[in-house]
């Protein structure tokens, strides 16, 4: 039987997520806003954490011009041509730095973690002359926020990252991980996971971004169905969508499957 995870916080912790939950939000896709709450927030035991083993610093050079011919010399010399922002729009706050990525780095990590979970990862990023200089020009927590692949060999063109201190707020699609199918009831009689959502949009603190959100099907029945705001996380994060949006159902047999039983 899978544990359920119980949603148990300090009342300070709880103070402070009501704090971040009444922050202005900024109306660009990906919001990253100031914020004045000096103490940090935490993870929650119970909750997943990033794995430390996993954990990589991004190494980048910088980029004086952009442009297609540009694009095209960065990729040809083996990197991926970036730009790192305050905010996805480039447009508040104007700290936008342009940049080169070694394609095999950013290729190994997308293909280790996975396009989900790279995009819902914090990095340390460190802005260098050159690959091979131990000198540091900026070094900067970084979300990777959008991966452009080309359409035939999913070759990365390009990466957009957003600057994550820790008083930012930032909009991430957290992966699901789906658990507790081997006793769900439902799954016990035949039926099958329809999965909805694979990833849900969350108001995320930077310093407690989850790595993924756990999805209990172990008491899930034929005909019953999982929403938004059955997921459980930490207290300090907000949905972005309706509560009400579904994620997962247990449906019936599959046609195949009962056309077999006769």
């Amino acid at each position: 039987m899978v544990k359920r995870y119980q949603m148990s916080a300090p009342r300070q912790l709880l103070t402070r997520a009501l704090l971040f939950r009444h922050v202005r939000q900024s109306s660009t896709a990906a919001a990253l806003v100031e914020d004045n709450v000096e103490l940090p927030l935490t993870y929650l035991e119970g909750f997943p954490k990033p794995d430390l083993k996993h954990a990589e610093t991004i190494v980048a050079l910088p980029r004086g011009q952009s442009g297609k011919n540009i694009s095209a010399k960065e990729r040809k010399a083996g990197r991926i041509p970036s730009i790192i922002f305050e905010q996805e729009d480039g447009q508040h706050g104007g700290n936008k730095r342009l940049i080169s990525v070694q394609n095999n780095q950013i290729k190994k990590l997308v293909n280790h973690l996975g396009r989900s979970y790279f995009l819902s990862r914090l990095f340390d990023l460190e802005v260098r002359p050159d690959v091979e200089s131990e000198d540091i020009i900026e070094k900067v927590r970084v979300l990777p926020r959008l991966l452009h692949l080309h359409a035939s060999t999913d070759a990365v063109l390009n990466v957009t990252f957003l600057r994550a201190p820790s008083n930012a707020l930032l909009k991430v699609d957290v992966p699901l991980v789906f658990i507790g199918d081997d006793v769900s009831p439902g799954l016990k009689k035949g039926s099958y996971l329809n999965i909805i959502k694979r990833t849900v949009k969350f108001l995320c603190p930077a310093d407690i971004i989850p790595p993924f959100i756990e999805v209990d099907l172990s008491e899930l029945d034929v005909g019953q169905k999982l929403v938004m705001g059955d997921l459980k996380v930490h207290p300090a994060l907000k949905l972005v969508r309706p509560k009400e949006e579904p994620i997962c159902k247990i449906a019936g047999a599959r046609v195949s499957d009962s056309k077999k039983s006769k």
